[in-house]
């Protein structure tokens, strides 16, 4: 993946968290994302809380997979580890890395269709094996890579750009974590940098694995039935040397609201999501209760947002799998390669 590095400027002044680092240290290459995407937000919010949790750019690895949010990474933490994986195998790749090397902290972003379609099989075993990872879902009900098509997350009922209605259920990242027996659950919105930063901060410090949905708006789509700027009537049209797309510029949406109230948000397309921040006294430790008040709100039409669902005291990957205490890369050749009668034990063990 290419991408241009941001000009880094010094000056005096400049607040530095305690290991002497500005925030824009915790900067990445530029973004080549529309203007206004959603997921634009998301990495600022991920350059804010780990410059404010002074997190060492080196301890990091960056995952993703396919898709607009799987260029995230490009655009935070420069000093990290990064592997960009093939699509919906983004899982399969953190927990490899992490048992080689259990002292790194893990950051997996995704989307609704890297994660909810091709990779609902990694999604749900990661969850169910607590991998210490901080999973991020940049959720945005399209396929913005391939023109908006339905993703899994897409609500019943909802319009394309086209004025086709989705018929099919959608899948809900937060719900199905918490059924998976996930021991992290949140929602948030990327223009609520308010909640998202703690929610980040609380996902990184949590031991296991923690699933971050982010309603993430797509801010595209001018490729509907009808238009002549569509793919569709060009091709039929005109015969052309290449093919071009116009994103026009749009403002990134924002918004804060307390809790325990609600607030609707009007999308670029015109269209309006009600979001619902949880309570200040509701208890997140109630499995059951937060699978009934996700179903509860969703049948209202309202997204809630916050943390949904906490188990710290779930055991986590490493202790479920015994993995090695220091990096495998620290082992030396015997250690590593114990030899033909080690693998054939391991293999009697497991028939």
């Amino acid at each position: 993946m290419s991408f241009i590095t941001k000009p880094k400027v010094q000056w005096s002044g400049q607040r530095r968290n305690p290991l002497g680092l500005t925030i824009r240290d915790y900067e990445g290459g530029m973004s080549t994302l529309c203007a206004g995407c959603g997921h634009d937000s998301v990495t600022a919010a991920l350059v804010q809380a780990f410059w404010e949790l002074a997190i060492k750019p080196e301890q990091v690895i960056k995952m993703s997979g396919i898709g607009c949010s799987s260029k995230t990474p490009a655009y935070f933490l420069n000093g990290a580890h990064g592997f960009n994986s093939v699509h919906g195998r983004m899982p399969s790749v953190a927990t490899g890395a992490l048992a080689a090397h259990r002292d790194l902290i893990a950051v997996g972003i995704s989307g609704d269709g890297d994660s909810l379609s091709i990779g609902m099989g990694q999604f749900a075993h990661a969850v169910r094996r607590n991998i210490n990872l901080l999973y991020i879902i940049e959720n945005n009900g399209v396929y913005g890579l391939t023109k908006g098509q339905f993703s899994a997350s897409a609500d019943p009922g909802s319009k394309s750009k086209a004025g086709i209605e989705n018929q099919q259920q959608a899948i809900d990242p937060v719900a199905a974590a918490i059924s998976l027996g996930g021991s992290f659950a949140a929602r948030s919105f990327s223009g609520d940098k308010e909640q998202l930063v703690p929610l980040i901060k609380a996902g990184l410090a949590h031991p296991g694995c923690a699933v971050l949905d982010v309603i993430s708006p797509c801010v595209t789509f001018n490729d509907h039935e009808g238009s002549t700027k569509s793919y569709a009537w060009t091709r039929e049209n005109h015969e052309s040397v290449t093919t071009a797309d116009l994103v026009e510029p749009a403002d990134a949406i924002e918004t804060s609201y307390r809790e325990g109230s609600e607030v609707p948000v009007r999308l670029h397309d015109d269209s309006v999501i009600r979001f619902r921040k949880l309570e200040a006294d509701y208890d997140p430790g109630d499995r059951a209760h937060a699978l009934e008040y996700l179903e509860r709100h969703r049948a209202e039409g309202k997204v809630v947002t916050g943390l949904l669902y906490l188990d710290s005291d779930q055991p986590e990957f490493h202790q479920l799998s015994g993995t090695a205490l220091e990096p495998l890369r620290d082992f030396d050749y015997e250690r590593l390669n114990p030899g033909a009668e080690a693998l054939e034990e391991l293999q009697n063990r497991m028939r």
